[in-house]
């Protein structure tokens, strides 16, 4: 399995556009390592880069994913990634004020029958699968995240 991946091929396998990913660098929401002015991404953070676009494409903003980023560290003092990697699901709840990580389904039942407004629920696990898969297939496309056309194989013609 590759360790590093370009900007380019994070975009393909994430959907995210390069310009977020450069963002996302400048702010310390995800920070790459440097070979020369090329950006390269471990494994750990492709992963917390398509969780983070899925927490964006359900409507958090930035400074919500920021916060569940921080939250993630307080509470088991790791990355996102390494958090979420185990052999439970992980799955993030909330109510728009509290955010909760649970992997028990029994917890996730009881969260949700003693909620007093509605809540939104995010399988964080789904997401890294999904791109771990993608890479181990050795697919260098969106299609297995976004179900769509793959934009690094499209670049890769056109080159």
């Amino acid at each position: 399995m590759q360790h590093q991946f370009t900007s380019r091929e994070v975009v393909a396998l994430t959907g995210i556009t390069p310009r977020q990913l450069q963002w996302w660098d400048e702010r310390r929401i995800v920070v790459p390592s440097r070979h020369g002015h090329r950006r390269l991404y471990s494994m750990e953070e492709l992963a917390e880069v398509a969780v983070i676009c899925e927490l964006r494409r359900r409507g958090f903003s930035l400074q919500r994913v920021r916060k569940v980023i921080r939250f993630l560290q307080q509470e088991f003092g790791k990355r996102l990634a390494e958090t979420v990697t185990g052999a439970s699901d992980y799955h993030l709840l909330t109510d728009g004020t509290n955010l909760y990580l649970e992997t028990s389904t029994r917890q996730i039942v009881d969260i949700l029958k003693n909620a007093r407004q509605p809540m939104l629920t995010i399988c964080l696990s789904d997401a890294i699968r999904q791109i771990r898969a993608g890479v181990r297939a050795g697919k260098r496309s969106a299609s297995v995240v976004r179900g769509g056309v793959s934009r690094l194989n499209k670049a890769s013609r056109a080159s």
